[in-house]
């Protein structure tokens, strides 16, 4: 009998229930690790669709630019958790690529705000499009109730892993 939490994707293949609290932690650790490994992988090809010479890096920065909009470097450092030199490196890097521009900040002259460049933005939003059509594939048997757990679950997980988790309200 193969091992119930190494898991193979398909629907009969659900986890058990009947096991201890440890086995079922084991088996998150695993089912976590695989979607890391898949996860990398994902976003390294999404990287290299947007442009062959862009590292994972500074892909997951241009989507956060995209999210965000322009932003200060000291800003950007805030939200990574790396030196401000690393971000400028990274941010150099883009800019050589034709994929971030840099303009005055409004706000305060001597700064400059960083922001994702029309061709990175054409470029994001084709892989973007595309992403979503393939997990939609590859998703399509899942019912929109099956996402909602799945989405709630994520989210409950991601709050339980938090450096700094949000107070807890008491009654």
């Amino acid at each position: 009998m193969s091992d119930p939490s190494a898991g193979t994707g398909s629907r009969t293949d659900l986890p058990r229930t009947d096991l201890p609290r440890t086995d079922l932690l084991r088996g998150l650790e695993q089912q976590v690790g695989v979607m890391i490994r898949r996860i990398r992988r994902v976003l390294r090809e999404r990287a290299h669709a947007v442009h062959p010479e862009l590292p994972t890096s500074s892909y997951l920065m241009l989507s956060w630019l995209l999210q965000h909009g322009p932003q200060r470097a000291s800003a950007m450092a805030d939200a990574f958790g790396i030196d401000k030199g690393a971000i400028s490196r990274q941010v150099q890097h883009l800019v050589d690529l034709g994929l971030v521009d840099r303009t005055p900040d409004p706000d305060d002259g001597r700064a400059t705000l960083v922001s994702a460049g029309a061709t990175a933005v054409g470029r994001m939003t084709a892989v973007t499009a595309e992403r979503r059509r393939w997990l939609d594939e590859r998703l399509g048997d899942w019912s929109e109730e099956d996402l909602t757990t799945l989405v709630e679950l994520l989210r409950r997980y991601n709050l339980a892993l938090e450096e700094h988790p949000p107070e807890r309200e008491t009654s």
